[in-house]
């Protein structure tokens, strides 16, 4: 399997109004979105050229949407990306550019 083109652990995933998890994974492997629990089940994935990934309207700089198979989950990310050697969930922006990348969007 090759290396993941993105990869954010203690990543916050929810659905609506509910918490799925407060210690997610978000992974982007072989043109894949993957969203996991902190126990590595998979909550959801699907093509990432089916994937559209945004920041939401008047939310905090944490926060990215990802819509996958008609659903939408709400991710709460880094706020910044963390210092080199440190643990910690990158930017939401990176994820944004990731998924596009992936798709061939540009980015």
């Amino acid at each position: 399997m090759a290396e993941p083109e993105f990869t954010a652990n203690g990543v916050r995933i929810g659905r609506r109004l509910r918490s799925l998890t407060r210690a997610g994974q978000v992974r982007i492997s072989d043109g894949r979105l993957e969203l996991l629990t902190s126990y590595g089940s998979e909550i959801d994935s699907a093509p990432v050229q089916a994937v559209r990934a945004s920041k939401p309207w008047f939310a905090p700089e944490d926060r990215a949407l990802a819509d996958l198979n008609g659903n939408r989950y709400l991710l709460t990310l880094g706020e910044h990306d963390p210092t080199p050697g440190r643990a910690g969930p990158p930017a939401a922006r990176r994820f944004i550019e990731a998924v596009r990348r992936a798709a061939g969007r540009g980015g």
